[in-house]
């Protein structure tokens, strides 16, 4: 015969009360860990929205440093023979660079991950859990 409090396993009491605060605490406990997985998810894609944004403005600054000077580079070369035709040519060469590169970052925002998707993938989790059968 097992002596109580002494290695027997005491059944849990306190009735509905304890039971309705132990789900109280599990339903916080919950919703905390999802919370503190979105801040986290919140802060990363801040990070990399600004880490890219940099990027593409340092990139933006230096292709347009060069395709200037390039563009003045080959008018000064032609400046005696072909000079309207060289202007127009560059012209509709950088539209044309310009229209792809539109279309490829479209594609791009169109296929990037979405934010926030480990949060509701956990909360769909958690909604399947607790409304099955």
């Amino acid at each position: 015969m097992a002596v109580p409090g002494r290695g027997a396993a005491q059944p849990r009491s306190g009735g509905l009360g304890a039971s309705l605060k132990r789900f109280g605490s599990t339903l916080v406990a919950i919703v905390h860990s999802r919370a503190e997985l979105a801040s986290y998810e919140l802060a990363r894609e801040r990070t990399q929205l600004t880490r890219m944004l940099l990027l593409g403005v340092a990139a933006l600054f230096f292709l347009a440093l060069g395709a200037i000077t390039a563009t003045i580079f080959v008018i000064v070369l032609f400046w005696d023979s072909q000079r309207l035709v060289v202007i127009g040519f560059l012209a509709v060469l950088y539209l044309g660079i310009g229209a792809a590169i539109a279309v490829f970052a479209q594609r791009e925002a169109g296929r990037g991950k979405r934010p926030f998707s480990a949060t509701v993938e956990q909360l769909r989790k958690d909604r399947d859990y607790f409304t099955r059968d």
